[in-house]
């Protein structure tokens, strides 16, 4: 009896299968070296060429038309132009030979401040009583004519013959009416190169007007005022017109009405009136040809030349001079 050995299932290869095996197995590592190798060479390449690959290029926008924009911005401060004073007449007894420390006010002489009364105000003037106006009189007195027509006389030396006093001229309604004068300041100029200031026997009407000052120097109500080129003109000026100006008042007063005439002119470098023109008239037309005529008439002399370098070409501009009728 013969015994069959059970069968066994062997799997196996050929020698030609293993071989195209490896063959196979060769290919993909070298296709995996060859990644390998590729990978390292980008990234290299990146590396080194980062910022020209990866720069990122603006679009290019067509021209527009330009806009503009105003923008309000804050004002640039500016050098402040020094300003001259306000002008204040100096009455010739009150004339100081020293320049006040504090120069308040330009005027045709020096003079120094002083109060008869204690400071009641914060104003660099005298503290005093008086009449409620809109002008500024320290002292009261009556007006009087020049005894040679009605232009400032030039100052000379005394004569062998004396001349004859000329006494104030008082009339019934001379405290309704007065001369006020508000130029506009123009740049100072050295008084050392002004010539010797012009005197007049006319002066205008003053009547003590009330005041509430800061002047703490007692004395007799004055300011602190510096003569100035400007100030000694000014002086001649209403000398020349206020003069003509109560001349025709005396003459035609009672056909001018209460009110203010208030006018507007140059006076050029020869003294000539320029440009005059009103610019308010609450009187009537008769007041309106007085104040006009004192003007035109005015002889001024020529202005001198240190301070006509100062002024602009059209001259000296007085601007608001006032004439006033007071209801009493």
């Amino acid at each position: 009896m013969s015994t069959t050995a059970p069968s066994e299932f062997i799997i196996g290869h050929s020698v030609d299968d293993a071989t195209d095996r490896r063959a196979e197995l060769r290919k993909i590592g070298w296709a995996l070296f060859a990644a390998l190798v590729i990978h390292l060479i980008i990234g290299t390449l990146i590396a080194a060429f980062h910022d020209k690959l990866f720069t990122r290029v603006e679009p290019v926008e067509e021209d527009k038309p330009m806009e503009m924009t105003m923008v309000d911005l804050p004002p640039t401060p500016a050098a402040t132009p020094q300003k001259n004073s306000m002008f204040m007449e100096t009455d010739e007894s009150k004339a100081a030979k020293e320049e006040p420390k504090e120069k308040t006010f330009e005027s045709n002489a020096n003079s120094l401040a002083a109060s008869q009364s204690a400071a009641t105000g914060e104003l660099p003037l005298p503290s005093q009583e008086g009449k409620e106006r809109p002008n500024v009189d320290l002292e009261s007195h009556a007006y009087s004519l020049p005894n040679q027509g009605a232009q400032p006389q030039p100052s000379v030396a005394p004569k062998s013959t004396p001349q004859e006093s000329v006494a104030p001229r008082e009339t019934p309604r001379e405290d309704q009416f007065a001369m006020l004068t508000k130029p506009k300041p123009t740049p100072q100029a050295s008084a050392a190169q002004t010539p010797a200031p012009v005197r007049s026997t006319y002066q205008p009407l003053k009547q003590q007007t009330k005041i509430s000052g800061a002047i703490t120097s007692r004395g007799i109500s004055s300011v602190n005022a510096l003569a100035t080129p400007l100030g000694r003109y000014e002086k001649i000026m209403k000398d020349a017109i206020g003069s003509r100006w109560y001349a025709y008042m005396e003459q035609r007063r009672e056909m001018a009405n209460v009110g203010t005439l208030q006018v507007h002119f140059f006076i050029d470098r020869g003294g000539h009136i320029k440009g005059l023109k009103i610019l308010e008239n609450t009187s009537n037309e008769t007041f309106a040809n007085i104040c006009l005529q004192s003007i035109l008439e005015a002889q001024l002399p020529p202005i001198p030349d240190d301070l006509a370098a100062t002024l602009p070409s059209e001259g000296l501009e007085i601007e608001g001079m006032n004439f006033i009728i007071y209801p009493n």
